[in-house]
């Protein structure tokens, strides 16, 4: 029993450490944004800011053409994640439902291109997109981030997929649905927190994509909010409180998203579910 205690009370105190280290450089960040120029550069750090002051959060948000970058970065987030969780879903139910000649080799492929590196395709999709006369427009952006996330999507909405009993659809079937209604009405709500999931590491590979974004993209009003974030380091010096200031900023839109898509995390875990 007090050896039990003893190992519950070291995990714990394991676990508050290792918190501490993942929370830190955000509270670093958050403290440092609402400092001076003086007092980020001051070699005596104050972890907790003497005198609070607002002024990078004003001078970040009145750059020139932030609101531009964020519409660009909120349009080309948002489609690649809807592209790939429809071209996800309707990739993952054949390869789990279905068995065909070249099944698994397809699900090989799939793993492949995810375990691949994505900036390795940077000059054959730069020249692609060069041909296609699609460079510096934002759909070609879409279809980059697109394609980096739909690998990932469709691999886990296949396992989420395999997780939901396929006797679900077959009774649903039996009681007059037809193929795609039992799809829609029981195992598409079965398969919300999957959705959620993939959405959510989804959502953030595209936001926080910055190289393909700054070579497809020369024109400023077509430039997405990781390329802004670079603006404020310059050849000459750095804006240390404009960088921390727009970071945070930088983070409100993937944290709004997760909390709006939290909800249906939970909410939907036993939806659809046939009554016993």
């Amino acid at each position: 029993m007090r050896k039990s205690l003893t190992q519950r009370i070291g995990l714990g105190a394991l676990g508050v450490v290792v918190a501490l280290l993942f929370v830190f450089p955000t509270y670093w960040m958050i403290t440092s944004s609402l400092k001076t120029p003086g007092q980020v550069l001051s070699p005596d750090y104050d972890l907790i800011p003497s005198a609070a002051t607002l002024d990078n959060f004003v001078s970040a948000l009145t750059k020139p053409g932030f609101t531009t970058y964020l519409a660009n970065s909120l349009i080309v987030t948002l489609g690649a994640v809807l592209c790939s969780l429809v071209a996800g879903v309707l990739a993952a139910v054949p390869l789990s439902r279905m068995r065909f000649r070249g099944r698994k080799g397809f699900l090989l492929l799939v793993l492949v291109a995810q375990l691949a590196p994505f900036e390795a395709l940077l000059i054959p999709m730069y020249l692609l997109m060069r041909d296609a006369g699609l460079l510096n427009q934002l759909p070609s952006l879409l279809l980059v981030y697109f394609a980096a996330t739909l690998p990932f999507t469709c691999w886990m909405l296949y396992g989420f997929v395999n997780g939901i009993p396929y006797d679900l659809e077959e009774a649903a079937m039996i009681d007059g649905c037809s193929r795609a209604g039992a799809f829609r009405r029981v195992t598409l709500p079965l398969l919300a927190p999957g959705l959620v999931t993939t959405s959510v590491f989804s959502f953030i590979t595209a936001w926080n994509e910055f190289l393909f974004a700054f070579v497809f993209m020369r024109d400023q009003n077509k430039q997405t909010l990781p390329v802004w974030l670079s603006s404020f380091r310059t050849a000459f010096s750095v804006d240390w409180g404009g960088i921390m200031a727009a970071s945070v900023i930088y983070a409100v839109p993937a944290l709004v998203f997760f909390i709006l898509v939290q909800r249906k995390l939970v909410s939907n875990l036993t939806a659809g579910a046939v009554k016993g």
